[in-house]
């Protein structure tokens, strides 16, 4: 009989696996799922209480082979893929596909990759856990049916290769609706005084104004502003209170995911996809010399703030032997979970406290040594003592008015000698922006200026990649292991942009968010998505059926589906309306989805064929283009030598004969640097054109022909004016390698020719 058979998912692990299990057991690798709902069809059958049918996954006949081969004639197979609803499918698949008679399969949860873990989770081998599978296919179920039923009117009504998702269109209507709030924003005038003041003991302080008889104050105008500077320019400072006290501020719990995504985010600014992409590096096994892999933290997809009383200890040793008793508590230190989580995972910890980043440096890439020290420091930091905070506030009187000023002190830094967070670090910079002197009750202020300021309200913020996570999470919006791939998604879709690092709605994505909220108002409710997942949760515990689930939604979205099928606007043809009309014939303008992205058309097309381009003021409203004016060149056709013009077109700009329509002879110029020519000819047989320097769809830049597309002559390398020295060819061209440098070669394939650049 052949040796008991470890099936894991990832073939990293099966180094740190071996290492630690010995010659007495074979592991060998799924690489990820093997079985899947098909590409080319539902997959569900909506008549048999939403069967799924599963198919081997393309290209993994392979793995299923070398799986079968490696599983042999054993009896025995521990299923141990990743600890999670993903990992429990492949289990469960995996099974399927090895299930032979008298065989018998067993689930083994690592938690971390170490020895003690590893012997110990084969010890105390489990069931396959039929209710966590349930919940990962209703998933699973649900966001094919949402997928799949829906991409198909997408691509009918707006554009193909569009999709919608039951999870990633939440997040674009969330990013939406911010965006309109942001275009709804009227910002209000209101002004500030602030009196800078003196003591007879340095430092000078500011004390800002907030209460005119005893009352709270808001200044709306710079007269109101005037006056007040006018009232208290003559009059006494006096400090009417002083209040001292010392606050106490806990550290943060170890970091589950959706928070190290946060913190990964502002303060090693990684995505939320490279964040999740190294952590997998970091649990799955790191070479800490020749042949030991070792796991340096626990499982990275947890919503729990669980820890283990013995992880806890080491690191409450380890601070007392590196900073001190006087950092260190005398027992753990627990963190309450939120209500519903899954406490099935710890925290995520390093798997030794021991393993400190000075010692795993030489073997951690940048971005793994980055990661991991967030990940050691954060978690240490949780079993520091409480750091106290100095604060305090004076009040200072000036006549009826009253202005206060405030300011803090570290008095013991605590776990913040070691760690802290994003927003421990906004805190931070908002408790000491005032140094105070020493100060009495009674004492009167040297007056040495006081300076009135204008300010306006501020619209709320475009969300951050930190920001998105934040507001899924507090909504309960997917789970924190989908939402690296929400944020990527949407993207790919071209459903939001990230300028400057903050999501803000594409024409695309307004206009599928509104179609879809108009058909599918529960489907892309906050709501009725965070209260789906807390279902799919009780799925697990064994308090709810995943068929009532699918029935229930699918009940009412098969109805919705049915009407958006008929009512849904389609964006190719109707169009949506603008508010706008017409110039040409008051007809009503519409907004429309073509090939090259969003347009206004007339409504009466074709009796009107009025279109424009547009864009939105700040307000969001749609200000169509202004009339393209042609520029003139000094270029002449060479058909029929009338002055050729730049014009604009649909797909860009080209340069065209005055002589149109009798002469209808057009070049075409690049899009960049105003079609700017190298000046050299081109060269194929026979053509009259030149090369110019363009600009790919995918916006990388190549040099071709002026006369394309009657010639197709195009190099990605940079065309030099010099002809090849061995070969006679027009011109050579500029290429750049890491291993050679900069150099100039020929296009032609039988030359020889080669010769590094001076530059």
């Amino acid at each position: 009989m052949d040796k008991p058979l470890v099936v894991v998912e990832s073939p990293t692990k099966v180094r740190t696996i071996k290492k630690y299990l010995g010659k007495d057991y074979n592991v060998v690798a799924t690489v990820g799922h093997i079985k899947d709902l098909p590409a080319k069809e539902l997959g569900i059958d909506l008549e048999n209480n939403f069967k799924a049918k599963y198919i081997n996954i393309p290209g993994k006949n392979k793995v299923i082979s070398s799986l079968k081969k490696s599983a042999g004639d054993t009896d025995i197979i521990y299923l141990a893929a990743d600890p999670d609803r993903e990992g429990e499918a492949i289990a469960w698949h995996t099974s399927e596909v090895l299930k032979k008679k008298g065989r018998s399969f067993y689930r083994v949860l690592f938690h971390e990759l170490t020895k003690p873990a590893i012997l110990s989770a084969m010890k105390m081998p489990e069931s396959l856990n039929r209710h966590k599978y349930d919940s990962q296919q209703a998933r699973r179920i649900l966001d094919r049916l949402v997928g799949y039923q829906i991409s198909p009117l997408l691509w009918r009504k707006v554009k193909g290769g569009l999709s919608a998702g039951r999870v990633q269109s939440v997040a674009v209507r969330i990013i939406c609706e911010r965006e309109r709030k942001i275009h709804a924003f009227d910002p209000e005038e209101y002004w500030t005084v602030t009196a800078f003041l003196e003591n007879k003991t340095p430092p000078p302080f500011p004390a800002k104004l907030v209460k005119k008889d005893d009352n709270k104050l808001k200044i709306a105008t710079g007269e109101q502003a005037a006056s007040i500077v006018n009232d208290v320019s003559g009059s006494d400072f006096i400090v009417d209170k002083i209040v001292k006290k010392t606050t106490r501020r806990n550290p943060q719990p170890p970091f589950i995911t959706s928070k190290l995504q946060q913190d990964s985010i502002r303060k090693l600014r990684f995505s939320a996809k490279k964040t999740m992409m190294v952590a997998q590096q970091l649990y799955e096994g790191i070479d800490l010399g020749p042949g030991e892999p070792e796991g340096l933290i626990t499982y990275m997809r947890t919503d729990s703030t669980r820890i283990s009383k013995e992880a806890a200890n080491e690191a409450i040793k380890m601070i007392n032997e590196r900073f001190g008793k006087e950092y260190a508590i005398d027992k753990p230190r627990d963190f309450k979970n939120k209500k519903k989580v899954q406490d099935a995972h710890e925290a995520i910890r390093p798997t030794s406290v021991y393993n400190t980043p000075e010692k795993l440096k030489p073997f951690l890439g940048k971005d793994q040594l980055a990661l991991y020290t967030l990940i050691w420091k954060r978690f240490i930091a949780s079993q520091m003592k409480q750091a106290l905070i100095d604060q305090v506030s004076v009040s200072i009187k000036s006549g009826i008015y009253t202005f206060s000023s405030s300011g803090s002190t570290v008095k013991f830094p605590g776990f913040m000698a070691l760690y802290r967070s994003a927003d421990d670090e906004a805190q931070k910079d908002k408790d000491n922006k005032n140094e105070l002197p020493e100060l009495s009750e009674g004492a009167h202020l040297k007056l040495n200026r006081i300076e009135p300021k204008q300010h306006f309200t501020i619209p709320p913020p475009r969300f951050s990649e930190a920001s998105l996570v934040k507001e899924l999470e507090e909504n309960g919006i997917g789970r924190p292991s989908t939402y690296a791939a929400i944020l990527s998604t949407i993207r790919t879709k071209g459903y939001v942009d990230l300028p400057a690092g903050y999501f803000k709605p594409t024409e695309l994505g307004f206009i599928v968010n509104d179609l879809l909220i108009a058909s599918f108002p529960d489907v892309l409710d906050v709501a009725f998505t965070a209260k789906l997942e807390d279902d799919l949760d009780l799925v697990v515990s064994a308090e709810m059926e995943a068929l009532d689930i699918l029935k229930r939604f699918y009940g009412s979205f098969e109805k919705r589906l049915e009407k958006a099928a008929e009512e849904m606007v389609s964006a190719k043809g109707v169009g949506l309306p603008t508010g706008l009309t017409c110039p040409d014939c008051n007809g009503e303008l519409k907004l429309k989805m073509g090939k090259n992205g969003a347009f206004i058309a007339c409504s009466k097309y074709p009796d009107c064929k009025y279109s424009s381009n547009f864009e939105r003021d700040e307000k969001g409203n749609i200000i169509p283009a202004a009339p393209a004016v042609d520029e003139a060149t000094d270029q002449t056709c060479n058909k029929c030598g009338k002055p050729m013009v730049i014009k604009q077109g649909r797909y860009g700009k080209f340069i065209a004969c005055t002589g149109y329509p009798e002469c209808k002879n057009t070049l075409s110029v690049s899009t960049e640097e105003g079609g700017q020519s190298t000046g050299i000819k081109c060269p194929e047989d026979n053509c009259e054109g030149e090369i110019v320097r363009r600009k790919s769809k995918r916006g990388k830049i190549f040099y071709g022909c002026s006369m394309f597309p009657t010639c197709t002559f195009a190099t990605w390398d940079k065309p030099i004016d010099k002809a090849c020295p061995e070969c006679g060819a027009p011109f050579v061209v500029e290429k750049s390698t890491k291993k050679e440098g900069t150099f100039f070669t020929c296009l032609n394939s039988a030359c020889t020719y080669k010769e590094l650049s001076e530059d």
